[in-house]
């Protein structure tokens, strides 16, 4: 009996021993992500999280130059740029992204650096921080974890570019008032003003607005008291926003750098004036195109949805008179691009019969200096949906040439309307991937309910895959928030599934909530930007990477007659306030832009530098005093850019080890331009990596042992195995014990 129970109490101990070897094999897989981001911080969240005391909270001042009064600190076009390999792929695609949003609204350019004296490098440092103006040296720019937002780029090259904050200007008081007993102690001095020696409104209004101004729990001891609030109290929701720039912050740019024109934007029309943006009327077709008003009855433009008197132009072709086929053409005026691709923006509606067409054409230069070459791009045919609509039309033109609408009757007899046209825009930029539009947005409001989801129809990528949206008119069930809409992009199955790459990594999904302005440099369209990776896995499928193939790890969606994978994006994409505020619901129309594309190409961008480069070395860490370089307080070092490596370790490179180094902080050095790995902190083959500034050692690890500590110095068995050894090692001396106690049992017998 004493036996039997000692064998069943060896048995569990087997048990237990199996399931703790399969735990920790578990664990040790990590990478469980749930299937959205976390929601968006803002900036002086992210630096006081990373223990960042800075001037105004975001910029490193080093020398008295002045980057908004001084013209020596204003930048010659386009700036060199370096985007450093400590950069997560994803902030060198937005960084990327934001240099568009300013060629498309400004004339600053931006060009790979080519060995100039002044030059602008991006690197992950632990925060978000500029210096403000050109520095006539290379100087930093930080976009660290959590800052790789399209308008939170915008933000710190506006910096750069010369800027302060919009609520640090001498008339703040006036405008917003400061509660400066919500303010966290120490902090303070990041709401002070200055005055017209210091910062130039030139010549502009207090903008609620910019993209450079504080938001309201900025440096907040309460988490639910705001520290800033607007005098006209609609703005409280609006101050500190980060959606784009507003109209202010681009007029102000645009006066500094004397802009006259932008990079990529080529032709707009809203019709609003009688010259028709200086389009004409075809000669040798059969009708016009009409220039109406939306005072007729049904007849509302897309512009200002016929809210204004004496306004709210569109133009229009009547095709419920006539003979079929008969045609107007409008065509453009002679347009001169600088890049190969253009996208072609535009509204319309058909309101008459489905055989309708309206025909986008292009004339070319045909070599002899003639803009006469007629090439057709698309046809758009009548339907049954009698509602305003975008359209993108890519183009690929290098030379001059003009774009052309033909308007052409098919069924005079069964149509009751026409061809309606407005809000055009011509961009050197590429159209989107794919657009989807939810019409009745504000029914689909009062009908939902938090948790509530809407699935898009399937689109493809150029590359053939597959991908659609998710949307959450009141945000995800588990969403802390509320009054928020939630946006999310999945793969979707399809026809190309079984040539393509999968997992598929390394592209980057661009959303966009359009903003419906007619004038696409004023928009200030929601943009949210993440890339795929292998990183990117869910406990619901078992911890598999949910960018793998839709057909393994995602679910059936009858409706589609595809399977899609599990959805990945925020829960507060942008508020419901915002989203009645601007024009992100004409005509009850919320319009969704989507961009998947593989960025591969930016694993490796750093480049070696030529000369000499600035080493930031005042940046002051929260509860510290202000560090200081060896020349004294408020001076600039230069140092010698490492080849290829600009102070940053390479992960492949092996550097000599060093036993018996100090704590890997007691180096005197400031924090976060040092070179951290030399030497190299990482014992027993240990390779060590910059991290944000930091060492971080990668331990050696084989089939049986790994390494750990934070030299690598401990050495380990891995679960799986020190589960074998445990469970061989218990078996053995079970079966000692059996044969044992069968030993002893024989004599009594």
């Amino acid at each position: 009996m004493a036996g039997t129970r000692s064998i069943c109490i060896l048995s569990f101990i087997l048990f237990f021993v199996h399931i703790a070897a399969v735990s920790i094999k578990h664990l040790s897989k990590g990478n469980v992500h749930d299937a959205h981001f976390d929601e968006q911080k803002d900036i002086s969240e992210i630096n006081l999280a990373a223990g960042l005391d800075l001037f105004q909270g975001d910029i490193l001042l080093r020398n008295s130059r002045n980057g908004l009064r001084d013209p020596n600190a204003r930048w010659k076009f386009p700036i060199p740029y370096i985007l450093a390999d400590n950069l997560e792929l994803n902030a060198k695609g937005a960084i990327l992204y934001a240099f568009e949003m300013y060629r498309l609204k400004s004339c600053v350019d931006f060009k790979p650096y080519e060995g100039e004296n002044s030059y602008i490098i991006f690197q992950q440092f632990d925060g978000c921080w500029s210096e403000v103006g050109n520095q006539h040296v290379g100087q930093n720019l930080s976009i660290g974890q959590g800052c790789d937002y399209k308008a939170i780029i915008e933000h710190e090259i506006l910096h750069a570019l010369g800027f302060y904050h919009e609520q640090s200007r001498t008339d703040r008081d006036d405008y917003v008032k400061i509660w400066w007993d919500e303010i966290l102690p120490g902090f303070e001095h990041n709401f002070d003003t200055y005055d017209d020696n210091v910062i130039t409104d030139l010549n502009t209004p207090y903008d609620y607005e910019s993209v450079m101004h504080y938001a309201p729990f900025s440096f907040n001891k309460n988490a639910s008291v705001p520290t800033i609030t607007a005098k006209i109290p609609e703005f409280n929701s609006i101050i500190g926003q980060r959606l784009d720039f507003s109209a202010i912050d681009l007029e102000r740019l645009n006066r500094m750098y004397n802009c006259t024109t932008t990079h990529t934007f080529l032709d707009h029309c809203a019709f609003e004036k009688a010259n028709i943006c200086g389009m004409i009327q075809g000669t040798r077709d059969d009708a016009d195109w009409v220039h109406e008003d939306s005072t007729q009855p049904g007849q509302v433009d897309h512009t200002l949805v016929g809210q204004c008197t004496d306004a709210g132009y569109f133009m229009y072709f009547n095709t419920s008179s006539g003979v079929a086929e008969e045609a107007a053409l409008l065509e453009s005026r002679i347009l001169y691009p600088k890049r190969k691709q253009q996208c072609l923006q535009f509204f319309y509606k058909m309101t008459g019969s489905p055989s309708d067409r309206l025909v986008i054409w292009v004339k070319r230069d045909d070599s002899t200096g003639n803009v006469r070459k007629l090439v057709k791009v698309e046809t758009f045919q009548g339907e049954s949906d009698q509602n305003w609509k975008i359209a993108h039309v890519t183009l690929r033109e290098e030379k001059k040439f003009r774009y052309l609408f033909q308007g052409t009757k098919g069924d005079p007899q069964n149509s009751n309307g026409g061809i309606y046209l407005d809000d055009i825009t011509l961009t050197e930029t590429p159209c989107p991937t794919a657009v989807w539009t939810v019409q009745n947005f504000s029914q689909v409001l009062q009908t939902t309910v938090k948790g509530d989801k809407i699935l898009s129809p399937r689109f493809y990528n150029s590359e053939g895959y597959g991908l659609g949206l998710t949307l959450y008119p009141h945000g995800r069930i588990n969403s802390s928030s509320s009054g928020y809409l939630g946006l999310a992009f999945h793969l979707c199955s399809g026809e190309n599934d079984a040539i393509l790459e999968w997992p598929v990594e390394n592209r980057q999904v661009i959303m966009t909530i359009l903003d419906q302005d007619p004038d696409v440099r004023k928009r200030m369209s929601a943009s949210m930007v993440f890339t795929t990776s292998k990183s990117h896995t869910s406990s619901a499928i078992n911890d598999s990477v949910i960018w793998d193939r839709p057909s393994i790890v995602g679910s059936y969606d009858q409706d589609c007659g595809c399977y899609r994978s599990i959805s990945w994006g925020w829960s507060s994409f942008i508020s419901h306030q915002m989203l009645k505020r601007r024009n992100f619901l004409k005509n009850n129309d919320l319009i969704i832009f989507v961009d998947f594309e593989d960025i591969t190409y930016l694993n490796q961008t750093e480049v070696p530098t030529k000369d000499t480069r600035l080493t930031p070395q005042g940046l002051v860490l929260q509860g510290q005093g202000q560090q200081t370089s060896v020349e004294g307080s408020g001076k600039a070092s230069l140092e010698k850019a490492l080849p290829g490596s600009l102070g940053q370790a390479q992960p492949s490179r092996r550097r000599r080890s060093v036993e018996n180094t100090g704590p890997l902080e007691d180096h005197n050095w400031p924090q976060y331009f040092r070179d951290p790995c030399d030497p190299n902190p990482c014992q027993n083959e240990g390779i060590c990596v910059n991290v944000k500034g930091m060492a971080s050692c990668r331990c050696v690890s084989s089939h049986a042992f790994f390494y750990t500590g934070e030299r690598c110095q401990a050495m380990q068995v891995h679960g799986s195995v020190l589960g074998l050894m445990i469970g061989g090692t218990a078996t053995v001396v079970f079966l000692t014990f059996t044969i044992i106690s069968i030993f002893f049992q024989k004599p009594r017998q």
